[in-house]
């Protein structure tokens, strides 16, 4: 399934460079437009991230001549910081990391970076938690004294993770951190090296699809008490059920948290260009569909809620005009 998904995000890559390699240009938004080089910076090549960007890439080269340039990369917190050194243009992030660089908490520990603004919320993202049930955990209070892989060092996951861990009284020396990209989570679990790993990502994920095809695995689930205890702490949380079926040998819908993965963009980008990225996006959602499962969550309502950066202005003019802003 790995190698499967891996295959066809690289075959959605390649147009896109021939594309701008030809420097051919096609129509986007209100008038004629050459084609633009647009550098979008998602995430390691099993996660989510990687595989829509590449999805969603593809359908904006065609219907805008807007090439989009898949960059793999360490998410959420790098992705930011890439678009402040003008190294990528656009971006996909966590909505609760883009809340923490502009007002510099956090993961940015007193560095406020501003240089960046929404374009809009895309899919639900589930913090997955997946266990070796054969190591005895069942709930996430089991994994007290666990190996556990909480994502890269200073990753929106890590975050996550410390938030999760902490609302069931579980600190930082309690149990023994690696800090491990969700691929190598995987395989460092499949090969029984750590007991459970955090997964923040668009459910179903391909690593964890990919270990479940082998490996006995288990979602763990955020019951009720402990999600509004910490929903109430950090309210960018929501409750999220991943369905049944997502991966093998888990049939039953397991309740989680999520927040949003967002799609954001440098103001350099001028505002056209971010009005036809916009407009493609939620006027393709089928087609985006096919592509990938996640293009089903597109919704101008939901992507206009929960954002708290100011919208590019390209952005902005495409929801007034469909009235998902005011």
């Amino acid at each position: 399934m790995m190698k499967k998904t891996a295959m066809v995000a690289a075959l959605l890559v390649v147009p896109l460079v021939m594309a701008l390699a030809s420097g051919g240009g096609q129509k986007a938004g209100s008038g004629e437009k050459k084609a633009e080089r647009l550098r979008l910076a998602t995430g390691g090549n099993t996660g989510t991230y990687y595989a829509y960007g590449s999805a969603f890439g593809q359908i904006v080269q065609n219907k805008t001549g807007i090439s989009v340039i898949i960059q793999s990369t360490g998410a959420s917190k790098a992705n930011i910081q890439l678009i402040q050194a003008g190294e990528v243009e656009i971006a996909l992030v966590q909505n609760d990391v883009m809340d923490y660089a502009y007002k510099g908490i956090d993961l940015f520990n007193g560095q406020k970076i501003t240089d960046f603004q929404a374009v809009a919320a895309l899919y639900a993202e589930a913090c997955q938690v997946v266990a070796d049930p054969s190591k005895g955990i069942k709930t996430i209070a089991d994994l007290k004294g666990k190996n556990v892989s909480v994502g890269d060092a200073g990753s929106g996951v890590e975050f996550n993770a410390n938030q999760i861990l902490a609302g069931y009284g579980i600190g930082p020396n309690d149990f023994n951190r690696q800090n491990l990209s969700f691929g190598a989570s995987a395989d460092a679990l499949r090969d029984g090296k750590i007991d459970a790993f955090f997964c923040v990502a668009g459910a179903p994920t391909t690593a964890v699809m990919d270990l479940a095809i082998n490996k006995t695995i288990t979602l763990l689930e955020i019951d009720d008490a402990h999600a509004d205890a910490i929903i109430k702490q950090y309210p960018f949380y929501t409750k999220l059920a991943v369905p049944g079926n997502s991966y093998r040998g888990n049939p039953t819908d397991v309740q989680t948290l999520t927040i949003k993965a967002t799609l954001i963009a440098s103001p350099k980008v001028d505002a056209d260009t971010i009005y036809a990225l916009t407009k493609t996006l939620f006027e393709n959602k089928a087609e985006i569909t096919a592509a990938h499962i996640k293009g089903a969550e597109l919704e101008s309502g939901y992507a206009v809620s929960g954002i708290s950066v100011p919208f590019h202005p390209g952005a902005e003019k495409y929801f007034k005009e469909t009235g998902a802003l005011k």
